[in-house]
């Protein structure tokens, strides 16, 4: 390999401990409160220079993490893919992709995240692996009725010659979620086509996980990303269901269907993996944690939550709720309820590699088409960028304060909008391709992040960046904000360092004279939360305390709009 120029270490320093700390004497329950940071490795730092993120890039900047005051890193995929998906389309769960290192770099993250007192969680794809991976590329050369087929979902045609699909099920990514092979046969994709499905049906399909999870977690992984965990198991029993009306619908069809009935969505018999997995977890010290991300409705999100399940599951209906106080105050209030019904804690996200960046997305009027307006450049309606901070700060410190964990995804720290007007020769997202160039992707989530203020990649590497970046990511750059009073890296630190000291419990009290449009609550012994989602100014409540941080200054003791303040008494 040639050798390419380094990115410089703009590392703060950060002295050596004496030892490396015993992770194992920590709290077997960190993760019901932590915050944890969600990394996209081809976009976070690039080590060589070849343009892509790598994991090298990730551990010089680990101090980043540290300094910024999150307990966890959650890695994206990193794994040997053709990235016909992003990386989602994996050849080998057990590898890393060369282009991002090597199980020795992989290694030497682990240690140094540890050593930094940093937890590490990797993302799994059980629901399917690359066409690339060697089950598949074995099945195409078997043969129909072979073996080696029936670790995929593999049928016949419909037709004189079996030239339509076995059934009308559509892929997430759009078109039918059938592909044909040379020998006539048909393979299920509920992704891309190089995506091909699994069947959980087969023994050795299981077992290979099995042998996925302890080989991570020996490595010292600390917990598991369980990607599309709703959709692994299948009613594969013939003839396969055509679901008519509802074979666009996707996820959203689930409504459609009596609970755990739909033919590839939240089953009930998926909790089965599930409880097998809680069993692996348990083996290790501290037990290795686990948050499913399932698109479904909160009372059925719950089963995926239980104890000797996963233990988490991602709350999705609070990163899609409006900017509207009563709508958020029902959905917190639920997603409270539903997660301890399970006995597990609440999750909260605003933003990730999959939909746009909440600086963005909360000033798009209610109903936004998001493709339509990404088609548009982001000019269709236009946004206003500064006001779209302001609420996107407002709404952090919001979550932050919730009982329960924080997903935050990389580069919102930063306050990084959408990056909406990316030209359509450079998008790297299969769904473009995928639904006849109608529908844009998740590209503007993934631009790589801007470090420096100046150089060809504003810091993230010593040469270009696999996404371009627009020139105004060299004032959203960690060298613009780093120390600059009022940042919001600023901010996002000092509410981590407060939110440390104010957690107690994992309960909120709502304050039912709080004026309309103001959401209000307590939090323990003495941490109150007021956000103004309301057009005007608001008092703050009597006897409300020391305000201790605020996402806005505060006018005349009033709380303007979009603006959080934290007071404790």
């Amino acid at each position: 390999m040639t050798d390419r120029p380094t990115a410089p270490d703009l590392r703060p320093p950060h002295p050596a401990p004496d030892a490396t700390p015993d992770l194992s004497s920590r709290d077997p329950d960190w993760w019901r409160q932590a915050v944890v940071y969600q990394i996209y490795p081809r976009s976070f730092a690039d080590a060589d220079g070849d343009g892509l993120g790598d994991l090298r890039g990730i551990t010089r900047r680990l101090t980043h993490l540290s300094a910024l005051g999150v307990d966890a890193l959650w890695l994206s995929p990193f794994y040997p893919s053709e990235l016909a998906d992003g990386g989602y389309d994996v050849a080998d769960p057990r590898d890393v992709d060369p282009r991002l290192g090597t199980l020795d770099d992989f290694d030497a993250l682990v240690r140094e995240a540890h050593r930094l007192g940093l937890k590490v969680i990797v993302d799994i794809v059980p629901n399917h692996t690359s066409h690339q991976h060697v089950w598949f590329q074995e099945a195409l050369r078997a043969g129909p009725g072979s073996p080696a087929r029936d670790r995929y979902v593999f049928r016949d045609g419909r037709g004189e010659s079996g030239e339509l699909p076995p059934t009308d099920w559509q892929s997430v990514f759009g078109g039918s979620a059938w592909q044909r092979v040379p020998d006539g046969q048909w393979y299920l994709h509920l992704f891309a086509a190089e995506q091909p499905d699994l069947n959980w049906d087969h023994p050795d399909v299981r077992e290979d996980f099995r042998t996925t999870l302890r080989f991570w977690s020996d490595r010292g992984v600390d917990g598991f990303r369980v990607d599309v965990a709703h959709a692994l198991t299948k009613d594969l029993e013939e003839p396969l269901r055509d679901l008519g009306d509802h074979a666009a619908g996707g996820e959203a069809a689930l409504a459609d269907f009596a609970p755990g009935t739909h033919p590839f969505y939240d089953r009930d018999e998926v909790h089965e993996i599930y409880r097998d997995w809680r069993k692996i977890f348990d083996t290790y010290t501290p037990p290795r944690t686990a948050v499913a991300e399932a698109w479904v409705p909160g009372a059925r999100r719950a089963l995926y939550a239980r104890p000797d399940e996963l233990g988490q599951a991602f709350n999705f209906e609070y990163l899609e709720a409006a900017w509207d106080a009563d709508e958020l105050r029902q959905v917190i209030t639920d997603s409270l309820a539903t997660a301890q019904a399970a006995g597990a804690s609440a999750t909260w996200v605003l933003s990730n590699h999959d939909v746009v960046r909440h600086a963005t997305r909360l000033m798009l009027p209610p109903g936004t088409d998001t493709n339509a307006w990404l088609l548009s450049g982001g000019s269709a309606p236009a946004v206003d960028a500064e006001a779209g901070l302001r609420r996107a700060r407002a709404a952090t410190l919001l979550m932050l304060a919730l009982p329960g964990s924080a997903y935050v995804y990389q580069g919102e720290e930063l306050g990084l909008p959408e990056v909406a007007d990316l030209p359509t020769e450079v998008l790297q997202d299969p769904i473009w391709e995928q639904t006849g160039r109608v529908r844009k992707g998740r590209d503007g989530c993934r631009v790589p992040l801007p470090w420096t203020s100046t150089g060809p990649s504003y810091g993230f590497g010593a040469n270009g960046a696999w996404l371009p970046q627009p020139p105004f990511f060299a004032a959203y750059a960690v060298e613009a904000q780093d120390g600059v009073e009022g940042s919001t890296l600023e901010l996002y630190r000092t509410a981590l360092r407060l939110r440390r000291k104010l957690l107690d419990g994992e309960t909120l009290r709502w304050a039912e004279d709080a004026p309309e449009g103001v959401l209000q609550f307590d939090r323990g012994d003495g941490w109150r939360c007021v956000t103004n989602l309301s057009a005007e100014p608001v008092p703050l409540p009597a006897g409300a305390g020391e305000v201790v941080l605020t996402s806005a200054p505060l006018k005349d003791g009033h709380l303007p709009p979009d603006t959080t303040v934290w007071l404790t008494r």
